[in-house]
């Protein structure tokens, strides 16, 4: 599937999914950006390229024109679906825009028309106000890829070219990743983030290292017990399974230049003590990939900017890196 198109979903109509898209559209030739198509609306996009003062061709196509159509015009997927929220003013009745966008992306990589998903920045709360129900991204997707049957278990990796991290507890308050957190958890989640290592980064041996949940890995439990009782069996287990892996680690010198090149991926115990080390090094260019699924992923690691969205000031540099990441994913997948 690595020769057919990337699906890319709209994202929230009132952020600035759509500007990067038209920016990223622009550079095709410049950066030799895989072929992809927008999930969306046609007068929308021509309308918001008009906001920017882009010179931008917009196409009506299907999946399979795609390739065709890349090189001379941005090729949109009609969703059926109308995106009415102007830039920066959120809306919640283009909600279903950015839904039918999801789902058709994912019907499509199924059905063999794309060769993996990349997501545009969504708006929670204006999802939430017209009915959702999921954390996130990560958890819609889950349910999708179900199609029926029990959902797999997403788990969130944040890329970059000087970092990779995935949390083990995703969206959910301090005190409740602390009361999830359990051996079983982080040994599903290493599982997961080792076999994707191999089977879509090409690592043939990673090396995870797993931080404490405590500040200096709870020092011998005088800081806590959780990681003599919860994080160290998870690590055990994890190397029993064959897996190179360290931990508990202190997390406050885990990510300085020297630590990040003795592993190829931390798995950390809640969302922030992943990301604040992904985006402080690499907040410009790091990527959102969901493992776990039964089809790739990715995203830009930002969100929607409604404070710069049509103004030209938004930076598409990550939803380029999550394009390229995708394709590169999809190369990998088809070759092994």
């Amino acid at each position: 599937m690595a020769n057919k198109p990337l699906a890319l979903t709209l994202g929230e109509p009132a952020g600035i999914g759509p500007d990067i898209t038209l920016q990223a559209w622009l550079r095709r030739h410049e950066l030799k950006l895989p072929a992809f198509y927008l999930l969306g609306d046609c007068d929308f996009l021509r309308q918001r390229a008009r906001t920017l003062g882009l010179d931008v061709r917009v196409a009506d196509v299907a999946p399979a024109d795609t390739i065709a159509t890349f090189a001379d015009a941005l090729p949109v997927v009609a969703t059926g679906e109308t995106a009415t929220a102007p830039a920066g003013k959120p809306d919640a009745r283009s909600a279903q825009a950015a839904l039918a966008a999801i789902r058709r992306a994912v019907g499509d990589v199924a059905g063999g028309h794309a060769s993996a998903v990349v997501t545009n920045p969504i708006a929670k709360s204006v999802l939430y106000r017209a009915g959702f129900t999921h954390p996130g991204h990560t958890e819609f997707l889950a349910e999708l890829a179900a199609a029926g049957g029990d959902p797999p278990h997403p788990v969130m990796l944040l890329w970059s070219p000087a970092l990779a991290v995935v949390p083990v507890t995703i969206h959910v308050s301090l005190r409740e990743a602390i009361t999830q957190l359990s051996t079983d958890l982080i040994v599903t989640t290493g599982r997961i983030a080792a076999a994707a290592m191999k089977a879509r980064f090409g690592v043939a041996r990673p090396r995870l290292a797993v931080t404490g949940l405590n500040p200096h890995a709870g020092e011998d439990g005088s800081l806590g017990t959780e990681d003599q009782t919860i994080v160290a069996p998870a690590v055990d287990i994890l190397r029993d399974d064959g897996i190179e892996i360290r931990g508990p680690l202190p997390a406050d010198t885990m990510f300085h230049d020297a630590a990040r090149r003795t592993y190829d991926c931390a798995i950390c115990m809640y969302h922030d003590q992943a990301l604040i080390p992904v985006k402080t090094l690499a907040f410009d260019d790091a990527v959102n990939v969901t493992l776990g699924l039964p089809f790739i992923r990715t995203s830009p690691d930002h969100g929607t900017a409604f404070d710069i969205a049509g103004t030209g000031r938004a930076n598409p540099a990550s939803l380029i890196a999550a394009l390229r990441l995708a394709f590169r994913m999809a190369a990998q997948r088809a070759a092994s």
